[in-house]
């Protein structure tokens, strides 16, 4: 394995531990003359920053957008950088996205991308039955799950992938992939509460009776903004008659599911109507 492949490998392992998206790179054909051959691979991480070799300046502005967006979107695609005096349309008569370059050289590559995006952060507030049972339903779920609880009840949240201790969600900076689910039921409430609606995720739930987030949130309106404490699902879950904790998690999770599948087709539709 040459060297320059080797260090965009390695880069990639680092990213990934680290819970970093990125996008891998790799040339797949070449045509006429280009300075890249088949085989080479690139990163491009989410801030566009480009590492490894794919290709001249012509190649790298074109990788470097396409890659962009297909991080975006969370899609690989196949793209064809092509002399622009050949390009008229921008998919070509084979259906493979095409882009323009100026080289030269006058040759052609074409290019996978592979948009790699950290498993979404689920992070549970509370130690509390319901919330070991969301911990462990949604790991098998794919989810990084990070258990929030005071330092006495880490404990009780084996099968979490990280603990932190107390409820400052800031240090994670979450974002709109990620949830909290409140289930601190009576320890700390209103403290779990307020740090899940100040947070940026996209989802957030509590587990309780109507009165109590009721309750709760008129409490905390002088903390949160309206539209923060709108947004709010309490309590969490689907209507599926649950009872037993394992059931109320599996109701917590489904719900999770639709508000991310729901938002995703929005999302396309959007991008299709654009």
């Amino acid at each position: 394995m040459g060297t320059a492949r080797s260090d965009v490998l390695d880069l990639a392992g680092r990213l990934a531990a680290g819970g970093e998206d990125y996008c891998l790179v790799t040339v797949v054909r070449t045509a006429d003359a280009t300075s890249a051959k088949a085989g080479a691979k690139a990163i491009v991480s989410r801030d566009g920053t480009l590492t490894g070799f794919v290709g001249g300046g012509c190649v790298t502005g074109a990788t470097r957008r396409a890659a962009l967006d297909a991080l975006a979107h969370g899609a690989p695609r196949l793209i064809r950088v092509r002399p622009k005096d050949q390009v008229v349309a921008t998919v070509d008569v084979d259906g493979i996205e095409l882009h323009a370059s100026s080289c030269p050289s006058g040759g052609t590559v074409e290019l996978f991308l592979e948009p790699v995006r950290r498993a979404p952060r689920l992070v549970v507030a509370g130690a509390s039955p319901i919330a070991a049972a969301i911990v462990t339903i949604g790991r098998a779920l794919g989810h990084h799950v990070v258990a929030a609880a005071l330092a006495e009840d880490h404990d009780r949240l084996p099968a979490a992938d990280a603990v932190l201790d107390g409820f400052d969600l800031a240090p994670l900076a979450l974002d709109g992939r990620d949830a909290v689910v409140v289930a601190t039921q009576g320890k700390r409430d209103r403290e779990a509460l307020a740090a899940a609606l100040l947070s940026e995720a996209g989802y957030v739930g509590m587990v309780g009776s109507r009165r109590k987030v009721a309750t709760l949130t008129a409490q905390l309106a002088d903390r949160v903004p309206p539209d923060r404490l709108a947004r709010l699902h309490g309590p969490a879950g689907l209507d599926i008659g649950a009872i037993e904790p394992e059931e109320i998690a599996l109701s917590i999770l489904a719900e999770l599911v639709r508000e991310r599948r729901q938002g995703a087709s929005v999302s396309m539709a959007q991008t299709a109507t654009g």
